[in-house]
């Protein structure tokens, strides 16, 4: 059974005008079908349906190139935009000509899952209170609300691996699992794009990631785009930068990062968001943490660069790292299940908004068109304790932490530590309480720069103080 094709062009070739295609990979660092989506793009066919992660960014040899060529009509993410500099999709979003649905990136492969098990429907705790349950049926199962999700099946998937044989069997590396098994398992033809194209027998049964009952169609790469040359994300700050307030350094990155760090006790599972808690990881290498990331990988440690690189490891923020013992990897489907099944202790996540009763919006501001949901809204239904990290205001001088959020929720009452670069806040029952302070500055201080109203306790301490070192410079210590 030869499932081999010549060429990225013939294996393409019988996509036609309104197919649906869904385009695997994760962030900016995974490995895409690259030569597939040139492919694609070339073949010029119009009002395609794409379900991705994301398109990626600006000039990003990946799904964007089929936006920049005008032939997407309907558009399934999780990404719509980042921050940074405005996409051609965006335009297309805001002008009409591309519809958008933005669906939260563990939902994503679930919907994905289910069309693959021929379930036609299910029921989620994943963004009731938010803009994804919008004109959706919502039911209570044991007390509690839940948002009912279709299931999802495309007519092509483009899939990626570095290995792969005659048959279809797929060979994964690392990371590198992520969405390719949901998207080719839902697809009713899957072509999958792999580095090394091998005889029938050669891959292990044991090493076989995806069965190739579930490829249509195999081809070797023909271009390929380096994990190590693709873009950092825009706006990456140093981590021993800090904001100034009344003329006075708050904390710096790295601090953050220390203090949030220090919260988690031995023994436990964390996962870290994009941007700033991913430094977390560098203050819990030489303690018994386990650290979680969405696209497939349990027990990851701080970042690496140079020869420490594999190109097929890195975190949710797309950010190359380093192994523990006793590390694993699987697909996107498993990641979520650790996260919806109660077994993370802690999540840590950026915000562009925490308000007075813990409700939680970093997916979307008025800037942005759509927005970038991700995983958060999977990662906070069901963990034990959701911490934040952020600066204390916004580029604009305003406070992230309000009375009441004016962006799109991600979760509702689900924060309960906010550690920002003038303070630590917990939430209690009247409220937050501000437990910890900046050196420099007074309660009083940090009130007068806050929006938001918390209560102030006799004996604030001072944050620096529970720091052991503040080492860390660009991420690594």
């Amino acid at each position: 059974m030869d499932k081999t094709f010549t060429s990225p062009e013939s294996a393409i070739a019988d996509v036609s005008e309104g197919s649906s295609v869904a385009i695997a990979g994760f962030g900016i660092r995974s490995r895409f079908p690259t030569s597939l989506i040139v492919a694609l793009r070339d073949k010029g066919v119009q009002r395609l349906t794409i379900v991705c992660n994301s398109l990626g960014g600006v000039e990003e040899m990946r799904g964007q190139i089929l936006a920049e060529n005008r032939q997407i009509s309907r558009l399934i993410t999780s990404f719509s935009a980042r921050p940074g500099a405005r996409s051609i999709a965006e335009d297309l979003i805001a002008s009409g000509e591309m519809e958008v649905e933005l669906v939260p990136q563990g939902i994503l492969v679930d919907r994905l899952r289910a069309g693959a098990a021929g379930l036609a429907a299910f029921y989620s705790p994943v963004g009731t209170g938010t803009e994804v349950a919008k004109d959706k049926e919502v039911r209570d199962f044991n007390g509690r609300p839940h948002v009912l999700e279709h299931a999802l099946t495309v007519d092509y998937a483009l899939v990626w691996a570095p290995k792969g044989d005659r048959m279809g069997n797929l060979q994964f590396h690392g990371g590198s699992q992520n969405f390719n098994p949901s998207f080719a398992k839902a697809a009713r033809v899957a072509i999958a794009e792999v580095e090394e194209l091998v005889d029938v027998g050669e891959i292990e049964p044991q090493n076989v990631g995806l069965p190739g009952i579930f490829v249509s169609r195999i081809v070797e790469s023909t271009m390929s785009v380096a994990a190590q040359k693709m873009g950092t994300r825009r706006g990456h700050r140093p981590s021993s930068d800090s904001k100034t307030y009344n003329d006075k350094p708050g904390l710096t990155r790295a601090q953050m990062a220390e203090r949030a760090a220090a919260l988690l006790p031995d023994g436990s599972t964390a996962n870290l968001g994009l941007g700033m808690p991913t430094l977390v990881s560098n203050f819990t290498q030489h303690r018994d943490i386990m650290l979680h990331a969405e696209n497939g990988i349990l027990g990851y440690g701080g970042l690496v660069d140079g020869d420490d690189i594999d190109e097929d490891i890195y975190n949710a923020g797309s950010q190359f790292v380093s192994l523990r013992e006793g590390a694993s990897f699987f697909d996107s489907v498993t990641s979520f299940e650790i996260a919806r099944s109660g077994k993370l202790d802690a999540v840590i996540l950026g915000a562009y908004q925490v308000d007075a009763v813990g409700n939680l919006a970093n997916w979307s501001t008025p800037a942005m068109t759509g927005g970038g949901i991700g995983g958060a809204m999977d990662l906070v239904v069901e963990a034990n304790k959701v911490v934040i990290l952020m600066n204390h205001h916004d580029g604009k001088g305003g406070s992230k932490l309000v009375s009441e959020c004016t962006f799109p929720l991600t979760g509702t009452r689900c924060v309960h530590t906010v550690i920002t670069d003038l303070g630590m806040f917990v939430r209690g029952a009247d409220g937050f309480v501000l437990e910890e302070v900046a050196a420099g500055f007074t309660a009083a201080e940090v009130a007068s720069l806050t929006e938001m109203k918390f209560v102030v306790p006799k004996n604030v301490k001072i944050l620096n103080d529970q720091l052991e070192t503040s080492t860390a410079s660009e991420g690594r210590p």
